[in-house]
């Protein structure tokens, strides 16, 4: 048994983690690409803990990133992403990962694939292949290197860094915006029955939810649902029954075993008071509403980027799920609670006849580079 050593690098980009690649250095063949990277991050793993691979076993660290200069005249680099499952041999490449998106810009420049000036702001044009949409990234240099240090906090991340503001250009078609057909439609789920439910692509294919639907005020911890198997179960059917009526699946059974990362489910509350993960008070007067999200089965530990993208969009449009429940927005941007803390961001809408239409939604995340060199995987001699 030898091992291939393969390029990579491993990063951060706002509250996640993944390996990242540049496309030459990976089998141009998706299967035989495919099977190296869930080696890589050490999938399938039946006792679900990653032991020997790069992976952190959640879906925040399961993650992979592919990275090509771009043939499209608007962009300068083409970023695919991949959402690992822990215990199948399965990649999901249906979505994108909005926290991982801040660090595409700064691998672009580190590898050389674009030339950034030695101080100042550097803005990495993106586009995003797995769903067709450009993404900005306004990325800080000092010194001839991307800024990683500075003051930027962010609530998720034990450690302050150099802001990196990201602008989601167009992030959904206004004929897509709600594959269901309403604002708010009424989903029929097996087991549960007809729910209320807004089902929104903007960003990545998103389902809102009331939290009272599963039966919750909205402020619980991941550490409390993650460990109720029924209540994860009553999720993923949720989930999957959405996935179906967004025409994303052809069944419940498909979605679950072929779409496990998209679309994702989550579910929202009035402002409340309450106490974050790390025993940091949130304050109901300081935030519009408060909001959870599903990821890979679990729920997530603070807000993927794309379902701030998502929720951006659905509560700036009446009729939602999301709108319903948040008090008005005034002036900037949308702030919600989250279980790691509170997030800022926001939504430019209009519309055009009877149709919404989402220009771009803004958020600010940071990322670093963790570690880099060679990634070693295991190869039958």
């Amino acid at each position: 048994m030898s091992q291939t050593r393969t390029p990579a690098v491993y990063m951060r980009g706002g509250t996640s983690k993944g390996v990242f690649f540049l496309s030459q250095d990976l089998p141009t063949d998706p299967r035989q690409r495919d099977d190296l990277l869930l080696r890589v991050i050490g999938s399938p793993d039946r006792y679900g803990k990653h032991i020997d691979g790069m992976g952190g076993a959640t879906s925040s660290t399961s993650k992979v990133v592919i990275v090509a200069p771009s043939s499209r005249p608007d962009c300068d680099v083409d970023y695919l992403f991949g959402a690992v499952s822990v215990v199948q041999p399965v990649i999901d490449w249906s979505g994108n990962c909005g926290n991982l998106s801040a660090a595409v810009g700064p691998f672009a420049i580190h590898t050389g694939l674009i030339v950034a000036p030695a101080n100042g702001m550097a803005t990495v044009r993106i586009w995003q292949a797995n769903v067709g949409r450009r993404i900005l990234a306004h990325v800080p240099m000092r010194n001839g290197d991307v800024q990683e240090t500075g003051d930027f906090d962010l609530d998720g991340v034990s450690f302050p860094g150099a802001e990196i503001r990201l602008e989601f250009l167009d992030p959904a078609a206004a004929e897509q915006l709600f594959p269901a057909g309403n604002p708010m439609d009424t989903l029929s789920v097996p087991g549960i029955g007809s729910i209320a439910a807004t089902l929104i692509d903007a960003g990545n294919p998103t389902i809102f939810i009331d939290a009272g639907t599963l039966g919750l005020t909205g402020t619980e911890l991941p550490s409390l649902v993650n460990q109720d198997a029924d209540l994860l179960a009553r999720a993923e059917v949720i989930r999957a029954a959405g996935a179906v009526a967004m025409g994303l699946a052809g069944s419940i059974e498909e979605a679950s075993a072929l779409r496990p990362n998209t679309p994702k489910l989550a579910f929202v509350s009035p402002p409340a008071d309450y106490v974050a993960s790390d025993g940091r008070p949130v304050a109901r007067d300081a935030i519009h509403l408060v909001a959870r999200i599903f990821s890979m089965g679990q729920l997530h530990h603070a807000m993927t980027g794309t379902g701030a993208v998502a929720l951006a969009a659905a509560a700036a449009i009446p009729g939602t799920v999301v709108h319903e429940v948040s008090t008005p927005v005034k002036n900037g941007p949308l702030c919600f609670g989250h279980p790691s803390g509170v997030l800022q961001v926001g939504a430019e809408t209009r519309t055009a006849g009877n149709r919404w239409i989402i220009d771009r939604v803004i958020m600010s995340r940071s990322a670093r580079i963790i570690m880099e060199g060679w990634v070693r995987t295991p190869t039958a001699s």
